[in-house]
């Protein structure tokens, strides 16, 4: 068979990514917190952008999503006042750029200034630290000491060679915030090119640090630290924290025959176990801890109907410099200096309008949602209805994708509280006889109230079973028994061990 080349033409349909589209979509999935750190950084690489914080300017200079901060009755379809806006957006030229920067070595020294200590207090510093006009005096009081620097801070005090110094450096990079070293000893001796033994007994000395209980491997440990540093650990009590399972399911008979003690010694030592603290680090600042803001507030009405309104304080205020722009293109320039300048231009209005189009989105997305689930925001959490992607998707002529990327990282501020917005999405689960079906995290709810109100009846879950068939609710006994698991709550034979054990 010859093997010939031949010329065909074929007709076909495929999606283009564009940069803008994809800068559209990426803004659309970003938290507020990261949306801000994305404009910050394009208005430092784009010469023409600026901040739109500026107080004397008229309310038609204000970009579009502040004009999509009003509540829901606004016309969404209406771009006219927008395309005005745009067409007005002439901003002053002020510079509003700040490039200062505290110096390295300033920050080093008032991170060493002071001893060694939990309070604020320590931080005001030490003999010789206040000299010199760039001590910062306020910021070395408002500081806060985090545990991984007060655990680097007593190495140097532990006695330990340079070398193991170094290893006991290693072991509390490894820590966690709540004060665990749950890395495998065997890895940290390999990449140092210790032994596991020197490691171990590095661990040991570091275990000996403040906080009492800090660098344990496990919560068993943890507690046993504390307590051979109260003098407590003796047999029995070491057998108990070897079974903290057994703890936990108020199996006092088990622990009695365990420990070799009593029934009333048990509850003893089970007392003091409750007076430790199973995470020593809590006590110190966390350096990633977030506030979260709501991206959208919903208040009730006096007509009884929701608003529901942006978090204007949330959302970047950007503005094109047109004057400037006018004025730089006056300007003789080479042809790479033009195609800087346009493409600025360019990506500046492209911005504008993808903040504008995510404001609109997130506006959209969530006044369906209150409307979807208007029962909730009026009743209860007993009242949420089971809601899909594809339900609110079809409601506001969007794509499934679409809406999922809004409900990602969106926080919504409610008269009930704050909720991500995927809170209000819930698989269904089917009534009896054909009757309405009920929201998953509404039965989850049904069930801890019934849980809650047992007193010293407690429901096993088929008895939750036979009760929430009678509210029409048509569950398998194993999907309770899920749902209880997820609420953290004992099985019935645990919550029966528990009231025997308080009686």
């Amino acid at each position: 068979m010859a093997i010939s080349q031949r010329l065909d033409m074929r007709q076909g349909q495929s999606l283009v990514m564009t940069p803008q589209l994809q800068q559209a979509i990426k803004l659309l999935q970003l938290s507020n917190i990261e949306l801000a750190e994305f404009v910050e950084a394009e208005i430092e690489r784009n010469p023409l952008l600026e901040h739109g914080e500026s107080s004397d300017r008229d309310d038609s200079d204000r970009e579009a999503p502040e004009r999509a901060s009003k509540r829901e009755e606004l016309n969404l379809d209406d771009n006219s006042a927008l395309n005005e806006a745009r067409e007005a957006m002439d901003a002053p030229k002020e510079d509003l750029y700040d490039g200062g920067t505290t110096s390295d070595s300033a920050t080093t020294a008032n991170e060493m200034s002071g001893p060694s200590a939990r309070t604020d207090w320590s931080q005001a510093g030490s003999g010789g630290s206040f000299s010199g006009d760039d001590y910062d005096f306020e910021g070395s009081l408002s500081s806060e000491t985090t545990l991984h620097e007060h655990l680097h801070k007593q190495i140097s005090m532990s006695g330990l060679s340079q070398a193991d110094q170094l290893i006991a450096a290693r072991l509390v990079d490894e820590t966690d915030e709540a004060g665990y070293c749950k890395t495998d000893l065997e890895e940290v001796a390999s990449a140092l090119g210790a032994d596991v033994a020197n490691v171990e007994a590095v661990l040991e000395v570091c275990q000996g640090f403040e906080p009492v209980g800090v660098m344990a491997r496990d919560v068993s440990e943890c507690l046993a630290l504390q307590l051979k540093d109260r003098d407590r650990l003796d047999p029995a009590m070491h057998a108990l924290v070897r079974n903290l399972d057994l703890v936990a399911k108020h199996d006092i008979k088990g622990l009695c025959d365990i420990c070799g003690v009593d029934k009333e010694d048990v509850f003893d030592m089970i007392a003091e176990l409750r007076a430790l603290t199973p995470r020593p680090g809590s006590a110190f600042a966390s350096g990633t801890t977030i506030a979260v803001a709501p991206d959208v507030f919903v208040r009730e009405m006096p007509n009884g109907m929701f608003a529901v309104e942006l978090n204007s304080d949330t959302l970047p205020r950007v503005l094109m410099d047109k004057a400037y722009y006018a004025e730089v293109s006056a300007l003789p320039m080479r042809e790479r200096e033009k195609e800087f300048i346009s493409e600025c231009a360019q990506n500046a209005s492209w911005l504008i309008k993808s903040l504008d189009q995510r404001a609109r989105t997130i506006l959209k997305v969530a006044s369906e949602i209150v409307r979807q689930q208007d029962a909730f925001f009026a009743h209860g959490v007993a009242h949420l209805r089971p809601l899909n992607l594809k339900q609110v998707a079809d409601a506001i002529d969007m794509h499934e994708s679409t809406v999922s990327r809004v409900t990602s990282n969106k926080y919504m501020g409610t008269p009930r509280g704050l909720f991500e917005l995927k809170y209000f999405f819930s698989a269904a689960i089917p009534g009896t006889a054909g009757g309405d079906s009920h929201s998953a995290e509404a039965v989850r709810y049904r069930i801890k109230q019934l849980i809650d109100e047992e007193g010293n009846k407690v429901l096993s879950d088929d008895k939750i079973v036979e009760i929430l068939t009678e509210f029409g609710i048509e569950i398998a006994r194993r999907t309770v028994a899920k749902y209880r698991e997820s609420l953290n709550i004992p099985s019935s034979v645990q919550r029966r061990r528990q009231i025997r054990a308080s009686a």
